[in-house]
């Protein structure tokens, strides 16, 4: 099988490469990049006025399979996931049961290969159940497929064993990805603030996030290890793990589009579709999770797709679950709020969208290069459209983006030399 890209631009962080070129690709691989490419190929993709960039990963998502499939499925997730440019997904373990076997592990493995429509590299749980007691085999979950572990949904409140999972994970050259809340601190449903006390609900304080963070920089600190912290939501978080990177310590965090383009005020507006854990924060939280991806504190965007039905959703805000879906809107909303409003380059996209997390996860991925593999996401930068329910793929439609007017259309997702969505 050959594709021939042509007359696309180029953005790839690793070779800082941000100018007009034909890919041609063979077999899976990009076997050419030249200013002009005329090889006749099995397809032939006109890129004019469209970028091409990495195939984007997403390194924190969920797919609900198996115990959720009324949410969505590992074959639903994986089709939202290439429709919004994702070539590669890791899904969190808090199915039910818990990913927390290889039994289970496998499970979604080989239903990942049935579907094959992008990378599926899954997490196991730190602890049997997510329940924070006892810890998983490490070994024989990483032999068998899992890309890292992590509790994510549930922190693990113990300290004594988040010590033992972050070192145990780091011996085995992979690492711990921390859910990190304060669970008496985190009792609420929005944040804590004005818009809490306007509509009478508990807030959640920004300190949940923040402390729990904090242990886990002075856990890597102290043991010379790498330590990751998901989802990133609160000024304070931000500057926590910016002052540990200037000390050296080995941390890495993400964050979610929806943290830099909405505040909490977006609840008013969406409601239970607004309402996710972390909480949606305030305006100067906002402002410092962008100052964070632009000087690297932040090393890479990703979802935290969490499918919910709609009468999960339809209920009352403190009984609502968190969460939202986020593959399709990912990219748009980041050219929208990040990149079209001047506060990074679409090379710093490429950075935080593949490269870093590529590095944080282990895998050969995240760069378009002569004998790279052909995962590659092609989008028009410059498409204005209103994001419609009825145009999602996901099985759940929770998501205040709906409605909203987004910048960027994925039009080609290729993953391993396969061209799995065209619009």
């Amino acid at each position: 099988m050959t594709i021939l890209l042509k007359n696309g631009k180029l953005i790839d962080y690793k070779s800082k490469t941000d100018d007009y070129f034909d890919i041609f690709i063979e077999n899976g691989i990009v076997k050419e990049i030249s200013k002009e490419i005329n090889k006749t190929a099995d397809e032939i993709i006109d890129c004019t006025d469209l970028f091409i960039i990495p195939g984007m990963i997403d390194m924190h998502c969920h797919l609900r399979e198996p115990g959720f499939e009324h949410k969505e499925t590992i074959e639903t997730g994986m089709k939202s996931a290439v429709k919004g440019g994702f070539t590669t997904i890791c899904p969190m373990p808090n199915t039910n049961p818990t990913c927390d076997s290889v039994f289970i592990l496998q499970k979604i493995l080989n239903e990942a290969k049935r579907v094959g429509v992008c990378n599926v590299l899954p997490y196991a749980s730190v602890t049997f159940g997510e329940k924070g007691e006892e810890l998983t085999d490490f070994e024989a979950l990483k032999k068998a497929g899992a890309i890292a572990f992590s509790d994510d949904g549930m922190p693990v409140v113990r300290a004594k064993i988040m010590r033992d999972a972050l070192i145990k994970a780091n011996s085995l050259g992979t690492f711990v990805a921390s859910h990190c809340e304060e669970k008496e601190l985190g009792k609420g449903a929005i944040n804590a603030g004005e818009i809490a006390e306007k509509l009478n609900v508990p807030g959640v304080l920004s300190e949940t996030e923040t402390l729990m963070a904090a242990r886990e920089v002075e856990l890597a600190e102290i043991n010379n290890i790498h330590s990751h912290v998901c989802h990133i939501s609160a000024k304070e978080t931000a500057r926590l793990i910016r002052d540990a990177k200037k000390r050296g310590v080995n941390v890495t965090c993400e964050t979610c589009p929806h943290y830099y383009s909405f505040t909490e005020e977006e609840v008013l507006n969406s409601g239970t579709n607004a309402k996710m854990n972390p909480p949606l924060r305030k305006k100067e939280d906002v402002e410092e999770i962008i100052k964070a991806l632009q000087d690297g504190t932040i090393d890479c965007l990703i979802t935290d797709h969490a499918p919910h039905t709609k009468e999960e959703k339809e209920v009352e805000l403190e009984k609502a679950p968190n969460g939202i879906i986020g593959f399709e809107t990912s990219l748009a909303a980041t050219v929208t709020n990040l990149v079209d409003k001047g506060y990074i380059s679409y090379l710093d996209m490429v950075k935080l969208t593949s490269y870093n997390a590529a590095k944080i996860l282990g895998i050969d991925k995240g760069y378009i290069e002569e004998g790279s593999i052909a995962d590659i996401t092609i989008f028009n930068p410059n498409e204005e459209y209103i994001y419609k329910k009825e145009d999602i793929v996901s099985k759940s439609k929770n998501t205040p983006f709906i409605g909203k007017k987004l910048k960027g259309r994925v039009y080609y997702t290729i993953v391993n030399g396969n061209v799995v969505y065209k619009r």
